[in-house]
């Protein structure tokens, strides 16, 4: 899931449903941006291995000139995780949201030893104080690493995410069958899993079996499509 985006071999048609579970591999994944159905940008998502049993997501935002008023398409974000008990386990978190006069930063610490997480920088003073943590917790931008982990056909999820100051619940309903996801001359058999509990702000991630990050994540407000971002292209990390 991205925050404020609310929570990213070619040229084989992919065919199948998602797994149910995969195991986590090293990757970097290179997505065209839109925004209101017009391309606006590009984007990249990455996970690499850390020292020890740590990982790093990392998701970087770029909008083109004409686009670059717009928050949600000029963002860089990265989460440090482990994993425990087959759950990701944010370890810290940071957002840096990049505007023509004016940046912001937001530095997250999970501390699961005392069960709180925090945040600093240029945040709402409401959002500076710890947070209680529960096992499962997750950090945004770790839903997309988690709906690759546990869409199947029909299956409903539920995640807690603490990000940025904030305690939210997510829940996703995976469609029944795959669904045909094209972009340019790339076509991917991929679940739909939509957010349940969003109201008119949705979210909705395409799932396609054998690929580690999503195809396709749509930002929906209002019934209007926002935020669009779709794979052009992956490949695994040595």
């Amino acid at each position: 899931m991205l925050s404020p985006l609310r929570p990213l071999l070619l040229g084989l048609a992919l065919a199948g449903s998602a797994a149910p579970t995969r195991a986590l591999e090293p990757f970097v994944a290179s997505y065209q941006a839109y925004n209101e159905g017009k391309l606006a940008g590009n984007a990249s998502m990455k996970v690499t291995p850390r020292a020890g049993d740590q990982w790093q997501i990392d998701l970087n935002v770029k909008g083109t000139r004409g686009f670059a008023r717009l928050a949600g398409l000029n963002i860089e974000q990265s989460t440090v995780f482990d994993t425990r008990d087959g759950q990701f386990r944010p370890l810290s978190q940071a957002t840096v949201r990049h505007a023509l006069l004016m940046g912001k930063k937001m530095v997250g610490t999970y501390d699961w030893k005392s069960g709180t997480a925090q945040w600093q920088g240029d945040i709402k003073k409401n959002r500076r104080a710890p947070l209680p943590l529960q096992p499962g917790d997750m950090s945004a931008l770790l839903m997309n690493l988690a709906v690759i982990r546990d869409a199947a056909p029909g299956k409903q999820l539920a995640y807690r995410v603490v990000d940025n100051g904030r305690v939210r619940d997510y829940q996703y309903v995976v469609s029944p069958e795959p669904e045909t996801v094209t972009v340019e001359d790339l076509s991917y058999s991929a679940l739909r899993v939509s957010r349940s509990n969003g109201g008119n702000d949705e979210t909705i991630f395409w799932v396609a079996d054998g690929v580690p990050t999503p195809v396709r994540i749509l930002q929906r407000e209002d019934g209007q499509d926002g935020v669009d971002l779709r794979l052009v292209e992956y490949q695994g990390v040595p």
